[in-house]
């Protein structure tokens, strides 16, 4: 029998896959837990119309991920933070603080996803962040002395 998942299913398929399965196990089990319907013109053709729009915000989405990159492409974050007299900082810079920057700059990063080497020191540096599955971005980080 086919059937339409709606719900991942282990060892069988992920959620909107058409599979052929026993007709004991769709009615037994995948229909009484919810986990699948039968794969008619009417639910197929749901199933395809569901399956379309969500490449279509899958697309929508990376391409306003793509423009959020080249912008950041082109930030540079002066960060100042306190030195002692050996050159060595006090703190670090850190994933946080590059997302304060950021939002001061009006880009709304989540911390979460600045992938950012431990700063100790002054110096010139780069942190990637991930926007999107498969699109990232890279921003220099300028570390200056001061307070």
């Amino acid at each position: 029998m086919k059937v339409i998942l709606t719900a991942d299913v282990k060892a069988q398929g992920k959620k909107g896959d058409q599979i052929n399965v026993s007709d004991g196990y769709a009615t037994n089990y995948l229909f009484k837990n919810n986990l699948a319907v039968p794969a008619n013109t009417n639910n197929v053709n749901i199933n395809n119309a569901r399956k379309k729009a969500e490449a279509e915000r899958i697309e929508a989405e990376t391409a306003m991920a793509k423009m959020l990159a080249k912008q950041l492409q082109e930030v540079t974050l002066n960060l100042k933070i306190e030195v002692g007299a050996n050159g060595k900082a006090f703190g670090s810079v850190s994933a946080s603080l590059v997302e304060t920057e950021l939002k001061k700059l009006g880009y709304d990063i989540d911390r979460k996803k600045i992938e950012l080497d431990t700063i100790k020191t002054v110096g010139t540096f780069y942190a990637n962040i991930k926007l999107y599955k498969g699109v990232s971005a890279k921003i220099k980080i300028i570390v200056a002395a001061g307070k």
